[in-house]
């Protein structure tokens, strides 16, 4: 599951993570966009359950210096070892440039860097390496981590997820439907043993098909109209769909890109439906080869009219029986 989950104030997540756990959920990943940062929802995640594998799905790669990067990631794996991931990124020029002001340059040269220093940094290893977008000088993490966390990289089209299958310990994968997995694991080619593959999956458990698609509309027009996101659609055949939405977005027509988005569209990025319904879907990424299906709980009308009651509920629908937990 997503944390922090929305609403819900951290402080009280003591009960989502111990429902999420009785639930059967193996794992909580967190994100970072303008909500929390990414490491405070695991670390609390860390304390009260120590069952729980912990997860960034992604802290970018441009908002923090490398070697504050390898300190936070070291810290977690401290406090929760052998069961926290890292998962990096290139992020997006909104939340690096816009929001962090900082400069948005080279994503493919930055991220490979990176992930190059951490893996060094967090085996303890003194880094003094000039790389192609930055140089590190003597830089020794002073509390390197007994078990250092695998290293995980989004990744979108060929070029990063080749980096991520020729370096990384993993791939995140996002925005995608089940249907697109295929094509995007091709890329990775033959994998190495313990080799990762997680996906972060947007669900919208009501059987409010109308609520569903609206939401999923507004946030597959705030998403994949970003460049990045947008060529990976198109790489992925969704040209002849989504051309309509990224001309009347281009022509500043927001109502009209939402409106344009066709609902099979829609319901193969935004699942939606019972619980039940929706966790059969997510299985089908399962099956398509994801190792790691992270859902990202969606609002419902449900949710805000049952309030903690209904939440309790859902993620116990959402979840599945102790004994089929691997």
């Amino acid at each position: 599951m997503t944390v922090p989950l929305s609403g819900i104030p951290l402080a009280d997540h003591a009960a989502v993570y111990a429902a999420l756990d009785q639930a059967g959920f193996t794992d909580v990943w967190s994100s970072e966009v303008a909500g929390a940062d990414a490491f405070t929802p695991l670390a609390l995640a860390a304390a009260w359950q120590p069952r729980l594998r912990l997860g960034t799905a992604i802290t970018p790669v441009f908002t923090r210096g490398p070697g504050l990067l390898a300190m936070s990631a070291a810290a977690l794996a401290e406090a929760a070892p052998g069961r926290f991931a890292l998962g990096i990124g290139a992020s997006s020029p909104v939340l690096v440039r816009d929001w962090n002001a900082v400069r948005f340059d080279e994503p493919f040269r930055r991220t490979r860097d990176v992930l190059r220093f951490l893996r060094a940094a967090l085996r303890g290893e003194t880094v003094d390496e000039v790389y192609d977008t930055f140089t590190v000088r003597r830089f020794t993490l002073e509390r390197p981590p007994a078990v250092p966390p695998p290293v995980l990289l989004a990744a979108l089209r060929p070029g990063m997820l080749r980096l991520a299958a020729a370096e990384a310990d993993g791939v995140i994968l996002n925005w995608l439907a089940a249907d697109d997995v295929p094509r995007a694991l091709a890329e990775l080619g033959d994998r190495r043993p313990g080799f990762e593959v997680v996906a972060r999956i947007f669900v919208c458990p009501t059987e409010d098909a109308a609520h569903a698609r609206a939401l999923g509309r507004r946030l597959i027009t705030g998403y994949l109209t970003v460049p990045a996101y947008a060529a990976f659609h198109r790489w992925l055949g969704r040209e002849a769909t989504l051309g309509p939405m990224w001309a009347a977005w281009a022509a500043g027509d927001r109502r009209g890109a939402a409106a344009a988005v066709p609902d099979e569209v829609v319901d193969a990025l935004v699942l939606h439906g019972s619980p039940e319904q929706c966790v059969a879907q997510v299985r089908r990424y399962a099956e398509a080869g994801v190792d790691v299906p992270v859902m990202a709980l969606l609002h419902t009308p449900e949710l805000a009219a049952g309030g903690a009651a209904a939440l309790a509920t859902l993620i116990a629908r959402l979840g599945v029986a102790d004994a089929d937990r691997s």
